[in-house]
């Protein structure tokens, strides 16, 4: 049910049944590789596209996840899935594969929290049992579409980051035991005017704190309520843009308490520049490395604020500023 403006709180608490993280090779030498599923040795995964091996990452992860969720894919009532590709191309052929009944969505690097917030409002509301949302993202891929082709070896500024080469998904169930989602805040457009598309992390910064703030004053929560707040992805210029912004607004989240899963998925690596980006960026941090701390104990609550810019190669070559976004789930552990 709504609550404030624009949250959305879930009585019934749907389940996070199953959850999958897949990656690449340069994930694989990252220092949460242990926490993927499957790691992939070389970009092209087998494929003669770098399309068609996002298109994999993306199948593997949807599989996984309703394999682990004790699942079979005829059991899932709806997909939900997206991606950085024109059309959403990786989502949909994927769907086609899997043979689910299907809904694409776009929210840049939001995806990941917009499709799991949107599948546990269909499974509190009783218009599903099972859904999975899932995205995926790939270097190569999203540098040809966006900037320019990796052959190029293009020079990038400090403020650029790392597409992020993988997918992740999670089915969400109306029952069953593990780790719960008891809330969700839709964000709304931020755009600050800016306009680089190599400064992202600088460009949704303003878009996660909007999203936080109503979060905290919809819910009516103490701003330490939370065991961890995770941004994704705001990379290392964006996470320090955003630490400074909170208190300003008189958001006094611990900052000790807030994290950054562009920062978390290749570490103090320089040569991602700010860190790491992408769709499968806060979707696989998310469904690999922080689901498997919380199981272990690690945090009670945690809430998961993904950012997006809403850029494409048009409305760049257009000289359109960067319309931002960022939609929050608070993930609680079952009691």
């Amino acid at each position: 049910m709504r609550q404030g403006y624009q949250s959305w709180v879930f009585p019934s608490r749907p389940v996070i049944a199953g959850t999958s993280a897949i990656g690449g090779p340069f994930e694989a030498q990252g220092p949460l590789a242990d926490d993927f599923d499957i790691l992939h040795g070389h970009l092209m995964i087998g494929q003669d596209s770098w399309e068609k091996a996002e298109r994999v990452l993306l199948e593997e992860a949807c599989d996984k996840a309703i394999e682990k969720a004790g699942l079979r894919k005829e059991q899932i009532h709806f997909m939900l899935a997206g991606d950085l590709m024109n059309q959403t191309i990786s989502a949909s052929f994927s769907a086609r594969t899997l043979a689910i009944p299907f809904l694409g969505i776009f929210g840049a690097c939001s995806t990941s929290m917009e499709g799991l917030a949107l599948a546990a409002q269909l499974v509190d509301s009783g218009s599903a049992d099972y859904v999975l949302a899932a995205t995926s993202s790939h270097n190569a891929a999203a540098e040809k579409q966006y900037r320019y082709p990796t052959e190029y070896g293009s020079q990038k500024p400090p403020t650029a980051q790392w597409t992020v080469t993988g997918a992740g998904a999670a089915v969400v169930a109306n029952k069953g035991t593990g780790l719960r989602i008891q809330a969700a805040t839709i964000g709304r457009i931020v755009d600050m005017g800016m306009s680089d598309p190599f400064n992202m992390g600088g460009a949704m910064a303003p878009a996660a704190l909007a999203t936080i703030e109503t979060h905290f004053r919809d819910l009516q929560l103490p701003h330490d309520h939370y065991d961890l707040i995770v941004t994704g992805d705001l990379g290392k210029v964006g996470h320090s843009i955003l630490s400074e912004l909170l208190p300003q607004h008189n958001v006094h989240v611990p900052l000790e308490r807030y994290v950054d899963c562009g920062m978390l998925i290749y570490g103090d690596n320089p040569t991602v520049w700010s860190g790491g980006s992408g769709c499968g960026c806060s979707a696989t941090v998310t469904y690999g490395h922080l689901m498997r701390r919380m199981k272990e104990g690690e945090w009670n609550r945690i809430l998961v604020v993904a950012t997006g810019a809403l850029l494409s190669p048009i409305s760049y070559q257009q000289k359109e500023s960067i319309p931002c976004i960022a939609h929050a789930v608070a993930i609680e552990a079952d009691k």
